[in-house]
C-alpha cells in the first residue's frame, strides 16, 4: 500500500504523514459504474484516489442527475470532506467511472491531521479550492453555453479524464448525466459528427478534436 501511496501523493505529503496514512487507512477496489456514495449516506470516512476516475453527481427532487465533476488519482472529494467535518448526510452520489482503487481515511485523523502536518492542510484546503473552481464552471456551462456546446465540453472532458479519445455511454447514459433526453443528445451528436468534432460508431463515441 505504502508504494503505490507514495506515488499518488508522495510530491503532496511528507514521509511521516504518509506513515500515519498506511497505518490506519483501509484500502479499497472497484469497479467501472459501482457506487461509492450514494446520497443520503452519512460520510464517516475521506477517499484518497489512488487509480481510476469518480464521477460526483448531484440530483434534483425528480431523480434526474447532473454531473458536477471528475475525480482523478491525486484527488479527493471536497463535498465528502464537508458532510465529514459536519457530520451531515452526503449530497452527491459518487460513481466510479473505471475501475480503480482507494484509501478511506477515518474522519477523526483527517481533523488531527489538520493541526498536525501543514502538507495535509494545504491539501485539504486546495482541494476544495480545486472543487469549488469545478462547480462554479459546471454552473457557467448551464447559464451560459448552448446544449451543442455543453455536450461538446462533456465528452472532451470525458476522453481527459480516461486518456482516451473513445467513450463508450450510450446515448441514453450522457442524456441522463447532461440532465436532458436521449433524442436531444442523439441529435447534438450527429451535428456534432457533421462538423467533424467527432465520429459516431456503434456503441462508442470517437472525439477527432480536441
Amino acid at each position: 500500500m505504502k508504494d503505490i501511496l507514495s506515488e499518488s501523493y508522495g510530491y503532496i505529503f511528507e514521509e511521516a504523514l504518509i506513515e500515519e496514512i498506511v497505518k490506519v487507512a483501509s484500502y479499497r477496489e472497484f469497479k467501472a459504474d459501482d457506487f461509492l456514495i450514494e446520497i443520503g449516506d452519512y460520510i464517516k470516512t475521506m477517499p484518497l484516489l489512488l487509480k481510476g476516475a469518480i464521477k460526483i453527481l448531484r440530483e434534483d427532487e425528480n431523480g434526474d442527475e447532473l454531473l458536477l465533476y471528475f475525480l482523478e488519482r491525486g484527488d479527493t472529494c471536497a463535498m465528502t470532506l464537508t458532510c465529514c467535518m459536519g457530520q451531515s448526510k452526503s449530497r452527491i452520489r459518487a460513481i466510479a467511472e473505471t475501475d480503480g482503487a482507494l484509501l478511506m481515511i477515518p474522519v477523526e485523523k483527517m481533523e488531527d491531521w489538520l493541526t498536525k502536518y501543514k502538507t495535509w492542510r494545504n491539501f485539504v484546503f486546495d482541494s476544495y479550492n480545486v472543487r469549488l473552481m469545478e462547480m462554479l464552471e459546471a454552473i457557467d456551462t448551464l447559464a451560459f453555453m448552448n446544449l451543442d456546446e455543453r455536450l461538446y465540453k462533456y465528452l472532451t472532458d470525458k476522453a481527459k479524464v480516461l486518456g482516451n479519445t473513445e467513450i463508450n455511454n450510450t446515448h441514453q447514459e450522457i442524456a441522463y448525466e447532461m440532465h436532458t433526453s436521449r433524442v436531444v443528445i442523439s441529435r447534438l451528436l450527429k451535428a456534432l459528427e457533421l462538423k467533424g468534432k467527432i465520429k459516431l460508431h456503434r456503441n462508442k463515441i470517437e472525439i477527432l478534436q480536441f
